[in-house]
């Protein structure tokens, strides 16, 4: 494969061409020099091909879907066996066994383990977002309240009801005027970002409950929403105490903790969900990206009283449903996916693998050159912080790493409101030896960074 991929060949440009006269210009980005995106015809495990059948090493796992690895064999086989019997079912109007069978399992694996007499009952959405959209409202009809405390740096996905949760201006100024602006956003404490780590941790928390009680005394809040760890936000892991905290404040204020687990869940920081690493069970949690390996299915789960508190009995027309809730191929997929995480064992070999990781990330910040390295993250989510010598974030420098990368054969994303933070987050299939060679690799090119 060549060193630089200097100029786009003919399928690709095709491809391009298409996207370029007849899907949004927002959508997909073009770099003028031909040397971003690449096409993707094929994945399998932790590998990539573009449809010119250059190899890539995919460190993305495609935003996190890909846990058991990209096209696992077994998941396959089951959305192809369900497509073969039944392609699609009735939502919220017939049902078939699958939608059950996976209800029951999510059940069993949130609330059934989080609690001896634990239960959990779901409303299965398509993506991300509606599972967010879906806890929301739970949180509204179940406390009365439509306040949602959030937090800065967070996302929650683009949809109208997540976009009042979701902090980055870039994706909110646009629609400002049509957001109903329920959402208070607080700010996200960071765990170790400077030499006084537990002192500092102990005043943002004090500081974030001082905060948060003077909100809950002005506004009617009915939920705090969180993600345990902000992926898109630039992989940033709050302190321990942070979630024993919110749990704390919704408990002693009538609310609801939410948790947006969507990319943090099954597995991907060591744990099956990343909240158990604080010994906090939530009152909901959002699922989504590695549920299905590949299928767009996700899920709110909520314990059960709270969903039967909030939500009434069907009369006939459900309040809230979509065509293709609960999809039989999505649930066969994802009832696969569970047993091929078990199977692997990959949630005990995330924490493993991600203990080196996060080791090896440390030696990062010696690299020499003109740019200084943070390590950061917990498991298989990791990412490296890029600062320049001034401190300002170095998103530039970055985004010009990524594509470098691109061009020697490794999938990255930046992360974070600068897109300064390179992303780590491979499928959970993913060897030291391809860790270490993406580390060696990611070296050369900060060191060598203008």
């Amino acid at each position: 494969m060549p060193n630089r991929l200097t100029t786009l060949q003919t399928k690709t440009q095709q491809t391009l061409d298409l996207l370029r006269a007849h899907e949004s210009r927002n959508v997909t980005f073009m770099a003028a020099d031909g040397s971003w995106p690449i096409v993707w015809a094929r994945a399998k495990g932790v590998t990539v091909w573009d449809i010119e059948g250059r190899q890539f090493l995919d460190l993305t796992a495609a935003f996190g879907v890909a846990a058991a690895g990209h096209a696992n064999p077994r998941v396959v086989r089951a959305g192809q066996r369900q497509m073969a019997t039944l392609l699609h079912a009735m939502g919220d109007v017939h049902p078939h066994p699958l939608k059950a069978e996976l209800a029951q399992q999510l059940s069993a694996l949130t609330f059934g383990r989080w609690s001896r007499r634990g239960a959990g009952k779901t409303i299965f959405c398509n993506s991300g977002f509606e599972a967010v959209e879906a806890a929301l409202k739970t949180a509204l009809l179940a406390t009365g309240k439509p306040g949602v405390i959030a937090f800065e740096g967070a996302y929650h996905g683009l949809g109208y009801g997540a976009l009042n949760a979701t902090h980055r201006e870039h994706f909110r100024r646009p629609f400002r005027t049509q957001l109903r602006k329920f959402g208070q956003f607080l700010p996200f404490p960071v765990a170790g970002e400077s030499r006084s780590q537990q002192s500092d941790d102990v005043h943002s928390l004090r500081r974030l409950e001082a905060a948060a009680k003077e909100l809950f005394r002005r506004k009617r809040i009915g939920a705090i929403l969180v993600e345990p760890i902000q992926a898109r936000g630039g992989i940033r892991v709050p302190p321990p105490g942070f979630l024993p905290l919110l749990r704390q404040l919704c408990d002693d204020h009538g609310a609801l903790l939410i948790l947006d687990e969507i990319y943090t869940g099954f597995g991907r920081t060591g744990t099956w969900f990343a909240c158990e690493q604080a010994g906090v069970a939530p009152d909901l949690i959002c699922l989504g990206k590695a549920l299905t390996g590949g299928f767009p299915l996700s899920a709110c789960v909520g314990r059960a009283e709270v969903m039967d508190r909030a939500w009434p009995l069907s009369s006939g027309e459900a309040i809230h449903t979509s065509t293709f809730l609960g999809h039989p191929v999505g649930c066969a997929m994802a009832l696969e996916n569970l047993r091929e995480l078990h199977r692997l064992r990959l949630v005990a070999r995330t924490a493993r693998v991600g203990k080196w990781l996060n080791k090896a990330l440390a030696a990062l910040s010696r690299v020499p050159g003109k740019l200084r390295c943070r390590g950061c993250g917990v498991g298989l989510m990791a990412g490296i912080e890029l600062r320049r010598q001034d401190s300002s974030p170095a998103g530039n420098e970055a985004l010009a790493i990524i594509q470098r990368m691109l061009h020697r054969g490794f999938i990255l994303l930046p992360e974070g409101e600068h897109g300064n933070v390179i992303g780590l987050t491979p499928p959970l299939t993913i060897t030291q030896a391809q860790l270490r060679r993406t580390l060696r690799a990611l070296a050369e090119e900060i060191a060598a960074c203008p």
